[in-house]
């Protein structure tokens, strides 16, 4: 167990070394993301994310699958009638490359609405190197 431990230490210090920039990339992505949510674009927001059938949204019980219907199901928790989209910050951002094509990223949401709630929680995403860059393929968020 050792061993294996050991060697997975090593592999990522190597995946962070031949990359460096990777976690600064991957973390525009998301700056990108809080920018497009804060005016109220979800398709900027979405492209973030893996455009594909395969992408994988995690949200309380409920599982996503799917670019079009994590799309959706933004629309129609944020856009539909009688919802707004607040003010979105990302916090304690942490990044860790797994591999030269592969990131685990933790951290925060924090919504502000215009009733004066705030909505947040915690969120694990799974970013991918694609030759258009990196992109979420995997998200799990909760939040109260």
């Amino acid at each position: 167990m050792k061993i294996v431990i050991a060697l997975f230490l090593v592999t990522t210090a190597f995946a962070a070394a031949q990359n460096p920039d990777a976690s600064a990339a991957i973390r525009q992505v998301i700056v990108r993301q809080q920018s497009a949510w804060n005016s109220h674009d979800l398709v900027a927001f979405m492209s973030g994310y893996w455009n594909s059938p395969d992408l994988t949204f995690f949200s309380g019980a409920h599982e996503t699958t799917g670019w079009q219907a994590a799309l959706e199901r933004y629309q129609k928790a944020y856009l539909g009638p009688g919802h707004d989209m607040g003010k979105l910050e990302f916090a304690n951002l942490r990044i860790e490359i797994l591999s030269p094509d592969s990131a685990f990223v933790r951290g925060e949401f924090h919504l502000t609405m215009p009733d004066g709630k705030t909505p947040h929680g915690l969120f694990t995403l799974v970013f991918k190197k694609f030759p258009d860059g990196w992109k979420i393929v995997h998200d799990h968020s909760s939040g109260e």
